[in-house]
């Protein structure tokens, strides 16, 4: 079976495929057509936010995207969520803490720290997010503070990036 090269989508990815935004659209047809054997994960604090979303919110239509991307996050769009073993989940915040600490992502985004976590501690290639304190992150910064933790830095980029600035011809 050939090997599958893991790719993360953050939440604000799913709720915008969810409202079908174009942009998210062909970055998925993107990622499908130009890396092999692609596997779509979503990481545990997403699945966190997008259920959090879906029943608290304020806004209604906020609301409904993240409930529809819970939904049809597996069928139709074969994705795979994944978790970790509880271990896991404690590797994940000491990283989601060393990120912080490092002002890598401000002390009060602790969610993003762990979703650069635990992309990275999957193994995920690339994390596509279009939250600025994910996609904007110092790269090499992050990269040395991950190499200290053992794990891969994986390739951070908006859906915007990945269409119009990687994998072109």
């Amino acid at each position: 079976m050939p090997r599958l090269t893991p790719v993360a989508l953050d939440s604000n990815v799913l709720i915008n495929l969810a409202a079908k935004v174009e942009v998210v659209l062909d970055c998925l047809a993107t990622i499908k057509k130009r890396i092999p054997n692609p596997q779509i994960i979503v990481l545990p604090t997403v699945i966190l936010e997008l259920t959090y979303i879906s029943e608290f919110d304020d806004n209604p239509l906020l609301k409904s995207l993240a409930k529809l991307s819970l939904i049809k996050m597996v069928d139709p769009w074969g994705f795979v969520p994944v978790d970790f073993a509880p271990v896991g989940h404690g590797i994940v915040e000491q990283i989601g803490r060393k990120i912080r600490e490092k002002e890598l992502v401000p002390d009060d985004q602790i969610h993003d720290s762990f979703v650069i976590a635990e992309a990275a501690l999957y193994g995920a290639a690339i994390l596509i997010s279009s939250d600025t304190h994910i996609k904007d992150i110092d790269r090499d910064m992050l990269e040395l503070e991950l190499r200290r933790s053992d794990v891969d830095c994986p390739l951070i980029a908006s859906p915007w990036n990945i269409v119009h600035q990687f994998f072109r011809g």
